[in-house]
């Protein structure tokens, strides 16, 4: 630096004592002569720094500086008007580089509202999916060697343990879907299909009555009769044999006809007409003749007449075995001597086959056909 530089002290000013405060120096001193040719515009101020008392531990500040051969005068433009910047491009002054090269390195500039601005928005478009930039701390670790490569890819591996009881899982729930079907279709879809074929095979049946045809030997799984239970809302065609894919199956009454278990039918005087059915799915006509009183009627209607039978007894609960249920005149039944006898069996507990559920009933009228309905069925 420059021994005439107003930007800075002298070099021959004595140092200052340890622990004692600085001097200021008077305005007169550190602004000299050369700046006083504005003291006539600002009045009372020149004044008081005309006035200002000289320090006595050093000389004049006058004396320091170089002299002037011109003495300054200020600018036109100061006297004239507002003050006007020039068209020349700053330069900075060289004494003054070091001192901004300073401060740049201890405290450098923010970024900018533009930087701003970007930072704000790549961090709302990270948070709508796209990755983050990444930091210091989050910088990509060393890759593995194969050794570790082989041991992270063994450890990823599914234990034999979890496995195992992912599969059973997965066979747990398809066992469960599939017996959720098959409840479905038992319960709802073979009614409906059953109930369609019962009503078909009732057409068939009155279609053959209309055209006369006279009554004969019944092959098995052909209707030939339509009963009534009027309590139960139940209108149910009776077919030939108990066969449970022809007859049962297809929402229909069987009628025991075969072998051993051949029994009468309702136009013979004597003898009891059984008749077998299911009690769920199927149709299932004979789900509620848990219901049935004594008392409470029971119709077949065939070709030629209708036979109207009275609830007389019911067994709650039989083997299968019990074949005596069927007899001529049934045992358990209560009647003693022979007659004109019905029997319905179907399978009990419900959704079951392991016992059967017999009820009995006496026949109390025979109507031809050509006298129209019974009252059973007309009331």
């Amino acid at each position: 630096m420059t021994a005439g530089s107003p930007w800075f002290r002298a070099t021959n000013l004595p140092e200052p004592e340890p622990g004692a405060m600085p001097e200021e120096t008077p305005y007169a001193t550190a602004h000299p002569e050369p700046y006083g040719a504005y003291a006539y515009e600002y009045g009372p101020i020149a004044e008081a720094v005309t006035e200002a008392p000289q320090p006595t531990s050093q000389p004049p500040f006058e004396s320091q500086l170089e002299p002037q051969d011109v003495p300054y005068q200020p600018h036109e433009a100061a006297q004239e008007g507002p003050y006007e910047p020039s068209e020349a491009p700053y330069e900075p002054r060289d004494e003054t580089m070091a001192l901004r090269a300073v401060e740049t390195a201890v405290a450098p500039p923010g970024p900018g509202r533009a930087e701003r601005r970007r930072a704000a928005k790549g961090k709302g478009k990270g948070r709508r999916g796209a990755p983050p930039a990444a930091t210091a701390s989050e910088a990509p670790a060393a890759p593995l060697s194969r050794v570790e490569a082989r041991r992270a890819a063994k450890a990823a591996k599914d234990s034999v343990g979890v496995v195992a009881s992912r599969l059973v899982g997965e066979l747990f729930i398809t066992f469960g879907v599939v017996m959720l079907l098959f409840v479905t279709y038992q319960l709802w879809w073979t009614n409906v299909r059953a109930g369609q074929q019962a009503n078909q095979a009732k057409g068939q049946i009155e279609d053959s009555w209309s055209k006369g045809r006279a009554p004969g030997a019944f092959e098995p799984g052909q209707g030939f009769a339509i009963m009534y239970i009027p309590k139960l809302d139940v209108v149910v065609p009776v077919a030939e044999g108990i066969d449970k894919p022809k007859v049962l199956d297809r929402g229909m009454v069987g009628h025991y006809s075969e072998g051993s278990l051949k029994t009468a039918m309702p136009a013979d005087k004597e003898g009891n007409f059984a008749v077998a059915g299911h009690r769920n799915t199927h149709g299932e006509p004979f789900r509620y003749i848990n219901r049935l009183q004594p008392g409470d009627p029971i119709v077949v209607e065939t070709r030629d007449a209708y036979y109207t039978y009275e609830m007389a007894s019911i067994l709650p609960q039989t083997a299968p075995s019990n074949v005596s249920v069927i007899d001529p005149v049934p045992k358990q039944s209560g009647f003693k001597e022979p007659g004109r006898y019905i029997t319905l069996t179907t399978c009990t507990p419900e959704f079951t086959s392991t016992y059967r559920m017999i009820v009995w009933g006496k026949m109390v009228e025979e109507r031809p056909r050509s006298k129209g309905k019974p009252d059973a069925l007309v009331g």
